[in-house]
């Protein structure tokens, strides 16, 4: 049974380095005029109040965003993220904040295509309401993403990008991930993927970034972000992570500069660092 609500969680320290670089995956892609397809297999509700029961119940987007909303010293990367929660809001009160999905439909043009998979009913509903009447440039489905991954890839265009960002809460969703991403890569090899994953405790969290290495890509960049010292009174997520395969060459540059500087802006003590490895053949 699903429980995970990312209400909850809208932006958060994880937020922020997921959508801020994939800002930067769809910027990439719309440079050239060629289409491109955009598969956002757990897309959650779309769109998020922060002014809401669940969003402030456990304020979390007060150590994300909004730590970003009114500093005039941003990276660029991270001024461009920005800039797009900031046209959700005008420039006054941070109220509201954009999924993935919001993101994604906001950068594609008229011959791009986005397909989105939710399976929790609730949050199906919401991210239907918002994107589910816009034919068939955007498809909303109450399904399993995962699973369904398989009948979209290659794109007609041979050009894309999947997002995989499941909630992880169960256990099985490592291996899934792994199993996916194996038959992903033999169908679109040259596809950009985005996959998120949290930083906890357990071996399944810790091992995900070096199985996705022994998949045999040969471009690949893994960011993460830490904002807090893991310990025994401590038992959730203390960071984020984001494996990009055949990312764009440019990523690498902004996210050095970018990810030291979201360490001291984010980090809730001492113990805050960040990941940047790459590799490109």
């Amino acid at each position: 049974m699903l429980s995970y609500r990312h209400s909850y969680h809208a932006g958060n320290h994880a937020d922020v380095l997921k959508h801020s670089i994939l800002i930067q995956l769809l910027k990439y892609l719309a440079q050239k005029d060629k289409a491109f397809q955009v598969v956002d297999t757990h897309s959650g509700a779309g769109l998020y109040a922060l002014d809401s029961e669940h969003a402030t119940k456990l304020g979390e987007f007060r150590e994300g965003i909004g730590r970003l909303w009114a500093r005039s010293d941003l990276p660029p990367m991270l001024a461009e993220y920005v800039e797009e929660v900031r046209a959700l809001n005008g420039e006054g009160v941070l109220q509201a904040y954009p999924g993935s999905p919001w993101l994604e439909a906001r950068a594609l043009r008229e011959q791009d295509r986005l397909r989105l998979f939710e399976l929790h009913s609730t949050d199906f509903r919401t991210l239907d309401s918002c994107f589910g009447q816009q034919g068939k440039q955007t498809m909303v489905y109450a399904d399993d993403g995962f699973a369904n991954l398989k009948a979209l890839l290659p794109p007609p265009s041979r050009r894309g990008l999947t997002l995989i960002d499941p909630s992880y809460e169960l256990r099985e969703d490592y291996g899934r991930l792994i199993e996916v991403m194996k038959d992903a890569l033999q169908r679109f090899p040259t596809g950009m993927y985005a996959i998120w994953y949290p930083m906890l405790a357990k071996p399944e969290s810790r091992q995900l970034p070096a199985r996705l290495k022994q998949l045999g890509v040969k471009n690949w960049l893994h960011a993460g972000l830490v904002v807090r010292t893991p310990g025994k009174e401590f038992a959730g997520m203390f960071g984020s992570g984001m494996f990009i395969i055949n990312p764009p060459w440019t990523l690498a540059g902004m996210l050095s500069t970018t990810l030291p500087w979201l360490v001291g802006a984010l980090a809730e003590e001492s113990g805050g660092s960040f990941i940047l490895e790459h590799e490109s053949v």
